[in-house]
């Protein structure tokens, strides 16, 4: 940078010597006229500026574009480099979505799959408890029948020997009549429960 400078310094100072201002002067040229001094002494600088040039600004310039056109390059090598990971990424990230989208629709189907067979065993299992309940009411309610139908036949036996008793004034106690009272309530729910059986 300094070697710039430098001839760029030397550049001026031979552009604007005044001895070379002099002789166009005191040639009497115009502007527009052709003078041969002039024009070697233009030829000169221009050959010593370009030989300057040449030697001390030339390298540093063409290091200088050289070293800017690498770093361009390898920005674009690393800008195109970004953008094939960040496609690559993107792409990867396209897969883990559908693959968890597809994760996400088999554990909703399996949601509703373990639902539907909770659901089925709950109302077998509460369907089984309600015919349990059933059963066990009906046992219930035979045992009470039978309950019933004993007691009634104890007051049934125990009217029986009352009123056969009043009718024949006297009492009877001993276990045959009321064996054979028992006996004879027994033949009638048997007669009862034949009738009852063909009228169902």
């Amino acid at each position: 940078m300094t070697r710039m400078r430098t001839v760029a310094t030397a550049l001026a100072v031979l552009a604007a010597h005044p001895a070379v201002l002099a002789a166009a002067e005191s040639e009497g040229g115009g502007v527009f006229s052709v003078n041969p001094g002039l024009s070697v002494w233009a030829s000169v600088v221009f050959l010593g500026l370009l030989a300057i040039l040449w030697r001390f600004a030339w390298a540093p310039i063409l290091g200088a574009v050289e070293a800017r056109e690498n770093r361009i390059q390898s920005a674009l090598d690393e800008s195109a480099a970004q953008r094939e990971e960040a496609a690559k990424l993107l792409a990867e990230h396209k897969a883990q979505l559908a693959d968890a989208r597809r994760q996400a629709g088999e554990i909703l189907a399996e949601g509703r799959a373990a639902g539907e067979r909770l659901r089925k065993e709950l109302e077998e299992k509460a369907r089984a408890d309600a015919q349990g309940i059933v059963e066990s009411a009906r046992l219930e309610i035979g045992r009470e029948k039978d309950r019933a139908l004993a007691e009634l036949r104890e007051q049934s036996v125990d009217l029986a020997l009352a009123a056969a008793g009043k009718l024949l004034q006297e009492r009877l106690d001993d276990q045959g009549h009321r064996d054979l009272v028992v006996g004879f309530l027994d033949r009638m729910d048997a007669v009862d429960g034949t009738s009852g059986g063909a009228q169902a």
